[in-house]
């Protein structure tokens, strides 16, 4: 049986440059967000992590569905997928980073070698939406 770890991503999107995020130790980028608790819905981990990571508060009647992408875990063990509901919402707040956050960085196409594997088939898909430059 494969393992699937759960996740949620927010897709902020500012002049064709997405948003990113580089927990502390790391090299890698990926997009704000994290596991869902038990019992939680999309909206409220997206709410509750992008609060802990970037200490601004997502406003709720502006969440979006964006769409949900499978690939390798980064760092995992071969055959253990990580599946991400990504979702766009407007904040309020100013982004700093916080928790395990180091670094913020916003995006463009040439960064997909700095990103994870599933973090590359969503820049995939905001290309081909033509809001990444």
């Amino acid at each position: 049986m494969t393992e699937v770890i759960d996740k949620v991503a927010w897709i902020y999107v500012v002049d064709g440059k997405v948003l990113g995020a580089r927990s502390k130790g790391k090299d890698t980028y990926y997009f704000p967000g994290g596991k869902r608790e038990p019992g939680e819905s999309d909206a409220e981990t997206l709410i509750r992590e992008v609060e802990e990571e970037l200490s601004v508060q997502i406003r709720p009647e502006t969440i979006a569905e964006f769409g949900s992408f499978e690939a390798q875990a980064d760092g995992k063990t071969e055959g253990i997928l990580v599946r991400m509901t990504c979702l766009s919402a407007e904040f309020t707040g100013e982004l700093t980073p916080a928790s395990e956050i180091e670094e913020l960085a916003w995006l463009t196409y040439e960064d997909k070698d700095r990103v994870s594997a599933v973090s590359v088939i969503i820049m995939d898909k905001l290309r081909e939406m033509k809001l990444l430059a």
